[in-house]
């Protein structure tokens, strides 16, 4: 068996903002005990909430990028995220680590680590206003331009690619994904 046969697959699991991809990933890390959850490294204050994260400023990130730490990086809504080459350490010997990704870095990361899942994760307007709304961090304006993001589709030439809504309860999300990430236990 190579090696890398025996790396699980990196999960991508992207979304709008307030879709609840922090909760559904958290949740599948312990329903799922072989899925490993990667934490980003982000230039975004240590007490906004949110995601597990390493918080680093825009001085300390690009040190980080130029010393070559991370597999990928990029920046969106005024931050700058980056996912640590320890990701390889992580997918040695698991059933597959899930990572939230951006869009824009999403054909890259399928070219970079081949064994490559995407969950699309959505949720009913509606549901992504409220969710936004009750965590307070946007303005209104910046919630109107977040639901308007929402619809933007995924690049085109993803090959694995499945959607899980998460409009409901968190359970019926993490009952599809890991029909999707663990077929042979759904």
């Amino acid at each position: 068996m190579s090696s890398e046969a025996q790396k699980g697959p990196v999960i991508a699991v992207v979304g709008p903002s307030g879709v609840g991809k922090d909760s559904l990933m958290s949740a599948l890390a312990v329903s799922g005990p072989q899925l490993r959850l990667m934490r980003r490294v982000i230039t975004r204050a240590p007490e906004s909430g949110g995601e597990d994260y390493q918080a680093v400023s825009k001085d300390e990130f690009s040190a980080l990028a130029e010393a070559g730490v991370f597999s990928l990086h990029w920046h969106a809504h005024g931050l700058h995220y980056g996912i640590p080459r320890d990701i390889e350490t992580l997918r040695e010997g698991a059933g597959g680590v899930l990572v939230n990704l951006s869009r824009a870095v999403l054909l890259e990361a399928q070219e970079k680590f081949g064994h490559f899942i995407v969950l699309s994760v959505t949720a009913r307007p509606q549901v992504l206003a409220e969710r936004l709304a009750a965590r307070g961090r946007e303005s209104e304006d910046e919630v109107q331009r977040r639901l308007a993001r929402a619809i933007k589709p995924l690049p085109a030439g993803l090959r694995r690619v499945h959607q899980v809504d998460n409009s409901g309860p968190l359970s019926a999300a993490v009952n599809a994904a890991l029909a999707v990430v663990q077929p042979e236990s759904a």
